[in-house]
């Protein structure tokens, strides 16, 4: 049984600033908790646009508090994101959020991210594996 806090980890290896500045990452569950998923609270900030695309991982994102604006650059279709919506980034969808007041996020992704990912300059993280045995 894994039972972590937020506060637990906060400002250790687990706690990660993106490089842009657009966003912080509380990453609770990693690929080497071997779950086969990881689950983050991130928190993005208000007057920031960060464009994404997750091209070797499926994204689940569930708004808990904040305001913001999520284009499918794909279809150029818009939604508005707030509390109590689920967006799932299952056919690796390239997107942008706009966000208008922080927001708060509960992220699922598979497979799992090792935690020392970060935006490269397409918006995708790198496909990063654990060591065996670590």
């Amino acid at each position: 049984m894994i039972v972590r806090t937020l506060s637990e980890i906060e400002n250790t290896d687990r706690d990660v600033r993106s490089a842009s500045g657009t966003w912080r990452s509380k990453r609770l569950i990693l690929a080497n908790d071997r779950v086969g998923f990881s689950f983050h609270e991130t928190v993005l900030y208000a007057g920031t646009e960060t464009d994404m695309w997750y091209k070797h991982h499926i994204e689940a994102v569930y708004c808990v508090e904040g305001d913001a604006e999520l284009t499918d650059r794909e279809t150029g279709r818009v939604y508005r994101i707030t509390p109590g919506t689920l967006y799932l980034l299952d056919g690796h969808e390239r997107h942008t959020l706009r966000v208008k007041e922080d927001l708060r996020v509960l992220c699922v992704f598979n497979p799992p991210v090792t935690g020392r990912e970060d935006h490269d300059e397409e918006g995708t993280y790198p496909l990063l594996t654990e060591p065996v045995g670590d």
